[in-house]
């Protein structure tokens, strides 16, 4: 029979393999400032994936691990 969990279990597993970066630590992990990951996001001039509730906007690790292997030429 297969092991129960709890949404909340789930969800903080999730956030241990996954983890959610705010904007300021998502740019900082690709490189590049603050502003310009919001002008990406506003002009989608790059689709990188974001989580927004409310006026949070967050990024998942995975996401901007993605994007930096599309990007990856060689």
């Amino acid at each position: 029979m297969p092991e129960s969990r709890s949404a909340v279990a789930t969800i903080l597993n999730n956030q241990f393999i996954d983890p959610l970066y705010p904007p300021d630590q998502a740019a900082n992990y690709l490189g590049v400032t603050k502003q310009t990951l919001a002008v990406w996001r506003c002009t989608r001039r790059y689709d990188i994936p974001f989580i927004k509730v409310g006026r949070l906007v967050k990024y998942r690790k995975s996401a901007l691990d993605t994007f930096l292997d599309n990007r990856t030429h060689g």
